[in-house]
């Protein structure tokens, strides 16, 4: 896969682990990008080493579920080190 296409996967699922994902997450697409990509390198890894399923084609299912798993785990990960910010109102 290529680096751009590894790019748009990564902002694409970023931005579906973060449409699933219950509450508001801070960060604007830039974050939502850096989050997609470093949760589908971690959804590779740790596909590749639970399952024996890595990123493979840009359009394979299996690419897209383990990329959006990845994504998810990351920005949960994230929101955990961030924590929720409040107004003081």
């Amino acid at each position: 896969m290529s680096f751009i296409a590894f790019l748009v996967l990564g902002l694409i699922a970023g931005a579906i682990a973060k449409a699933i994902l219950p509450g508001r997450q801070g960060g604007g697409w830039i974050a939502t990008l850096l989050l997609g990509v470093v949760g589908a390198l971690l959804g590779g890894w740790l596909g590749s080493l639970l399952f024996g399923v890595d990123l493979q084609e840009f359009w394979s299912l299996q690419t897209w579920l383990v990329a959006i798993g990845g994504a998810i785990v990351v920005l949960l990960i994230y929101g955990l080190i961030v924590g929720r910010r409040r107004d003081p109102a």
